[in-house]
């Protein structure tokens, strides 16, 4: 739909052969003709360019340029100076068909033969300098147009290779992970078991001494699981903004968010806790606020106590009707606390606003450089 609007906006310029056949005076066998041959130019045109248009050198192609070509040389012999617009067309559909080491010469060729009609049709010349530059310029852009979207195509193609090639790259991670923190573990366990086991009819105290270095070892790679499964399960602030515009534009909700945030030096639990209070901010604007616009903002400030990541989030919406902060909101508060930062919601003028405050550095990274030392 969106290529036949395109195409359809510049036939807006054969109004000229058209004013010729209301308005030329021709009798009606020639004008019945005319019109015939419009409407074939115009069908074939229409069938060339929505048929082709990705470069292929296919014998309908150079048939169907041919043809084009034929039928505007005819009609501006036969009709006049006003059909000469149709190598216009001819020219363009050259650009938009055949790949650029052919459409360098077909474009000039179309430009010449135009050129040598011109000069031959009664009144042509005056009409040429309007029609060969769009005719020989409009030509080679349609085949940068062309290059354009086939590297756009390009593109999108290897944004999904990539894409799908850093999935595979963290399943590959994951799996050196889990390997690396069961592997001596399960197989300290192994070792210690079979021991256990030599040992029981015999030495009943080593066996015994043997299952408790088991139960150790086997506590110790649970907290090792445990601790790498928060790691994986840890939200980032850039997946959640990506999640975030995904979320509030199938929700209708106009979105303005930062493109690239700025992380540097931000501690881990800071950027968790900003993560968990986007993630929260975005569900209450979804279900709840009933907004058409959600503005996200993200910036750092210098405190008294030391710099801060500030996340804001604002809509234009009704809000929830309750009066009391809801469980989110108190755990967000909680979860943010923990991080050493604050969390203020409330109405604004036009809706809803939510501010997170976490500090922009570990804790450890400020006492190295404390305020006044010198450091």
């Amino acid at each position: 739909m969106v290529k036949a609007v395109w195409t359809g906006i510049w036939l807006v310029y054969l109004s000229a052969p058209v004013s010729d056949l209301v308005h030329g005076g021709h009798s009606t066998g020639v004008v019945v003709l005319g019109w015939f041959g419009l409407v074939a130019f115009v069908g074939w045109y229409g069938t060339l360019v929505f048929r082709t248009g990705r470069g292929e050198t296919t014998p309908f192609v150079f048939v169907s340029l041919v043809v084009l070509a034929a039928e505007a040389a005819l009609l501006s012999y036969t009709l006049g100076r006003e059909w000469l617009v149709l190598f216009v067309y001819v020219s363009i559909a050259s650009g938009a068909v055949l790949p650029l080491r052919l459409a360098r010469w077909t474009i000039p060729a179309v430009s010449a033969v135009l050129t040598g009609i011109a000069l031959t049709v009664s009144g042509g010349k005056e009409y040429l300098a309007g029609l060969l530059i769009p005719a020989f310029l409009g030509g080679f852009a349609m085949t940068g147009v062309r290059e354009l979207i086939r590297t756009t195509i390009a593109l999108r193609e290897a944004r999904a290779t990539v894409a799908q090639l850093a999935a595979n790259e963290e399943r590959l991670r994951l799996a050196r992970d889990l390997h690396d923190l069961l592997g001596h573990s399960l197989s300290l366990i192994t070792l210690k078991s079979e021991l256990a086991g030599r040992m029981l009819p015999d030495h009943p105290e080593k066996a015994a001494q043997q299952v408790a270095d088991i139960e150790q070892v086997s506590r110790q790679a649970l907290v090792d699981v445990r601790e790498a499964v928060t790691g994986y399960r840890r939200p980032r602030l850039s997946g959640e903004l990506a999640g975030a515009q995904v979320a509030l534009t199938a929700a209708g909700v106009t979105a303005e968010l930062p493109v690239e945030p700025d992380l540097t030096d931000v501690a881990e639990e800071s950027e968790s806790a900003l993560a968990w209070a986007l993630r929260e901010a975005i569900t209450n604007v979804v279900r709840h606020s009933g907004a058409r616009r959600c503005t996200v903002e993200l910036v750092r400030r210098q405190t008294l106590d030391g710099p801060v990541l500030e996340l804001s989030v604002e809509d234009d919406g009704a809000g929830g009707s309750g009066h009391a902060p809801g469980n989110g909101l108190t755990g967000l508060t909680e979860r943010l606390e923990k991080a050493g930062g604050a969390l203020e919601a409330g109405r604004v003028r036009r809706g809803f606003r939510l501010v997170a405050r976490v500090p922009a550095q570990a804790p450890f990274e400020a006492a190295d450089h404390p305020v006044g030392s010198g450091a």
